[in-house]
């Protein structure tokens, strides 16, 4: 791993005193549960709780793709990435951008193809069928779980290196508070916070990029950099270059694959989704490589690190004093409140609509036969009612099962987060065949997820995260071009159109 060639010393004392960080926990915590409790007011039907009554504009639209996408990873790994891997680093993390560009066009084709639709798996099911759809159904929910406790892990992270609350107090209130709010109101209270979230962000950071640029003589970072660490701005720096490609497959992989960005392509206005992509995308660029720079400045300025997935706030706190950290709190923890109550409820919809509601449906259908009623005159769909029970039921085992996974600490936010990259890494061809071809079929899907999946992983472990998703992407789209020529399909697009049951 490329940690083991850079040591860390014991991280210094927490900036914030406990109780400064208990007070602003609180006020924050009764904040985005009043906000969630008020924008979910118009949640009254399961289509409002799930794609907030698919009537989202442009600027809710564009804040709520900034805001999940700026998620406590941005803040917090891109300092991570220039510590280990130098300007490469930084740089590569940007790469995640490219994501939210490509998505901007296929976000539009989503919407048009499946205007009732609800989920990604119900694209992949109802187009590669039974075949595509379990494999696809299962990298997501590992996805969306390994995501939710690398969330969960920095919250708990970034309140102890700030103001020295217990690891596991800072990350259960965290989880807690995500999902009291998500409950209320669903895709309403989750788009509603993030618009606050986002412009709070993206304040937030120009403030603190602007005042750590005015402390730091970059001439001096670099000359101290050149001496004592030349690989760091070395452009020839192996690691660092596969890492540039690995984290642009993964950014790919992660948003063409995850219901959090289907759900919103589903939840805006016809024509709003590929502008509010690539705003979002534009927007959202520039703060890994501003988020970076403090990653390079720590060597240089000779703070001692303990963990390097919290070198980013630390290194902001400790130049700018109580109100540098103040500050770090507030962009830090709605950065992760943007994340994880996405997930919570993008994930809760895959749930119920992909595993519960076609349960139900086969519990109901083998019922009817067993009676020999007609399973034609009886009423296959789950109530709005009953999904939003389950919605309900679903969101908080999510938060319990993140909170008692995360609760160990155990890894950084990188290697947690990673495991998952060739999993998504090998979803990102059945996602472009299956939208714009007809001739890709079942057999191409799976086999591309399933073969990609399992060569990553086995690089994962035999050289390291940061070519697993490199490596699951790439051999996950030769199997899926050549399963396309050996077994063709013709699928009927039309047939996406109709409301599933």
């Amino acid at each position: 791993m490329i940690c083991s060639c850079i040591h860390f010393s014991l991280a210094s004392t927490a900036i914030l005193s406990p109780t400064a960080g208990y007070v602003m926990l609180a006020c924050f915590s009764v904040l985005w549960i009043g906000l969630g409790i008020w924008w979910g007011r118009q949640a009254k039907s399961y289509d409002g709780f799930a794609v907030a009554g698919r009537n989202v504009g442009l600027a809710l639209g564009t804040a709520t793709a900034v805001a999940t996408w700026i998620t406590s990873n941005t803040t917090m790994l891109a300092p991570q990435f220039a510590l280990q891997l130098g300007i490469w680093g930084a740089v590569a993390y940007s790469t995640a951008s490219f994501g939210l560009f490509a998505f901007a066009p296929m976000s539009g084709r989503i919407r048009r193809l499946m205007p009732h639709g609800y989920t990604a798996v119900e694209f992949v099911r109802r187009r590669y069928g039974l075949l595509g759809s379990i494999p696809f159904l299962l990298i997501s929910i590992f996805y969306a779980f390994t995501w939710l406790i690398s969330m969960s892990m920095a919250g708990g992270k970034l309140l102890e290196v700030l103001s020295g609350i217990p690891y596991p107090v800072g990350m259960s209130v965290v989880v807690t508070v995500c999902v009291v709010y998500t409950l209320f109101g669903g895709m309403y209270a989750v788009i509603g916070t993030d618009f606050i979230q986002s412009l709070i962000i993206m304040i937030g950071l120009v403030v603190v990029a602007v005042a750590v640029l005015v402390q730091i003589d970059i001439a001096d970072v670099h000359s101290k950099l050149e001496n004592n660490r030349p690989m760091l701005l070395s452009v020839f720096f192996p690691a660092a270059l596969m890492a540039l490609f690995n984290n642009m497959l993964f950014g790919f992989g992660e948003i063409f694959h995850s219901n959090v960005w289907w759900s919103r392509a589903f939840a805006m206005r016809e024509g709003v989704g590929p502008k509010a992509y690539a705003i979002g995308g534009a927007l959202w660029l520039p703060i890994p490589i501003v988020a970076g720079f403090l990653g390079l400045a720590a060597p240089a300025l000779g703070i001692g690190i303990s963990q390097p997935d919290t070198v980013g706030p630390l290194v902001a706190a400790t130049l700018l004093g109580t109100g540098g950290a103040l500050l770090v709190f507030v962009v830090v923890f709605c950065s992760l409140a943007s994340s994880i109550d996405s997930l919570l409820a993008a994930t809760a919809d895959l749930i119920v609509n992909d595993i519960i509601a076609p349960m139900n449906k086969l519990r109901i259908s083998q019922a009817d036969e067993a009676s020999c009623e007609n399973p034609e005159t009886t009423p296959m769909r789950m109530t709005d009612a009953a999904k939003r029970r389950a919605s309900t039921l679903t969101i908080i085992f999510l938060g319990a099962a993140s909170w008692a996974v995360a609760y160990p600490n155990v890894g950084s936010l990188a290697t947690v987060l990673f495991f998952a990259g060739p999993m998504v890494g090998s979803c990102i061809w059945p996602i472009i065949g299956g939208l714009y071809f007809r001739r890709p079929g079942p057999t191409a899907a799976c086999l591309s997820m399933l073969f990609g999946t399992t060569t990553g992983l086995w690089a994962y472990f035999a050289i390291g995260w940061f070519v697993a998703s490199l490596v699951g992407a790439s051999i996950s789209g030769v199997v899926f071009g050549l399963a396309t020529l050996v077994l063709p399909d013709n699928f009927d697009f039309k047939n996406l159109a109709d409301e599933a049951m």
